[in-house]
């Protein structure tokens, strides 16, 4: 049996944070936020000010890193143990809302461990003391409708996907006003990963009659609107806000594949942003998975209106269009491009390409790999060179 799960109630629209001061019923909201770009743009007054006309009793909780430790989890976890909250509203990137929902396992199972959590859907019953609300700024992880977590092991160098239904948010605010304040690389680094978010689900092996249409609608507008955005339109920010959700609502529930797997441990071992990883590392997985499901990434390829008539010149079409819309982003297309040396790439390749076969992104690609596969596919994108195998 499979499952389409999605938060209760998303909140969308310029000023959409003001809805929250609906938010009745309860005491005390916790608020996670990420370094001072929400505060330097006034949206976490406006939030707490908001809850607070709710009625609700407020702590905010800042600094979380790009890249959250589990070590930054266990601390906001006993912050919210010593609060005792019953609403957890995170706001920021990715960063900041994947944090505070491993602190929310945290909060309400305080004798778990990390280990007890990391490995996919193993995460006890949450809603025992709080909900949980998610405010993004930027356009791209969509963390506010997903049941992902990503949080960074700095001992082993290892990023963890979390992954459970149980930590879908319960309420997602997509505020148009918030995505206008992004500069423009993180724009794009954000952009391109909510693109292959889509494209990845929509070839995912746990793909469905449900993420099928969300994937291919995320794509489409985000082919539509990602440079205008990145060059500064207002609507095409908003649409982007909303397009990079729809491709959270359908990987998180078909899943994704070998891209995510690559971009979670190169971007913890080579420290570079996670959707810079995964532009680079698209049009490489997408050659490589083709052999499997040419025909899905043809389809992909008429939706969007790319040129070729058969599915090996559609397939085609899309993987210049990755490249060339990197192009237009400002975004180099391989590792080694983007500062990575030889010697650093030939020194970590075969762990990373090790470690990535144990991501829990590997299991749902629609083509079956192995260590020696996944690092050839590291080293073409390393290179830029096509793949043949």
């Amino acid at each position: 049996m499979a499952r389409f799960t999605l938060p209760r109630d998303i909140y969308f629209g310029y000023n959409a944070i003001g809805e929250l001061k609906n938010l009745k019923g309860h005491k005390k909201a916790f608020i996670v936020t990420g370094g001072q770009s929400m505060k330097k743009t006034g949206f976490l007054k406006k939030l707490d000010d908001t809850l607070k006309e709710a009625g609700l009793e407020t702590k905010i909780y800042e600094g979380v890193e790009p890249d959250p430790s589990i070590e930054r989890v266990y601390d906001g976890a006993k912050a919210m143990r010593e609060f005792q909250p019953d609403v957890i509203v995170a706001i920021g990137g990715g960063s900041p809302m994947d944090a505070a929902k491993a602190m929310w396992v945290f909060y309400e199972y305080p004798d778990k461990t990390f280990e007890d959590i990391k490995d996919p859907f193993t995460m006890p019953k949450l809603r025992t003391k709080a909900i949980f609300v998610a405010v993004p700024s930027t356009s791209g992880t969509a963390s506010e409708v997903t049941a992902f977590s990503v949080i960074t092991d700095y001992s082993t160098g290892i990023k963890y996907p979390l992954a459970d239904f149980e930590i879908t948010p319960d309420i997602a605010v997509l505020d148009y006003d918030i995505p206008l304040t992004m500069p423009q690389k993180l724009t794009a680094h954000t952009g391109m990963d909510a693109l292959t978010h889509a494209i990845e689900a929509y070839v995912a092996s746990a793909r469905s009659d449900f993420s099928d249409p969300l994937a291919l609608k995320a794509i489409s507008d985000i082919c539509d609107s990602l440079v205008d955005s990145y060059n500064g339109d207002v609507e095409a920010r908003g649409k982007m806000h909303v397009a990079q959700c729809l491709a959270g609502m359908a990987f998180s529930n078909a899943l994704l594949g070998i891209a995510h797997s690559l971009a979670h441990k190169t971007g913890a071992v080579f420290h570079l942003p996670h959707g810079l990883c995964n532009a680079i590392l698209l049009p490489t997985v997408i050659q490589y998975n083709s052999r499997v499901c040419m025909e899905r990434y043809a389809q992909i390829a008429r939706i969007i209106g790319l040129p070729g008539s058969t599915d090996k010149q559609l397939t085609d079409s899309l993987v210049r269009m990755v490249r060339d819309l990197n192009k237009k982003l400002g975004i180099a297309q391989t590792y080694r491009d983007n500062g990575v040396s030889e010697e650093e790439f030939k020194a970590h390749s075969r762990k990373i390409a090790e470690n990535a076969v144990g991501d829990p992104c590997t299991g749902s690609n629609p083509r079956a790999t192995d260590v020696d596969a996944m690092e050839k596919v590291l080293t073409c994108a390393y290179y830029g060179q096509d793949v043949t195998f």
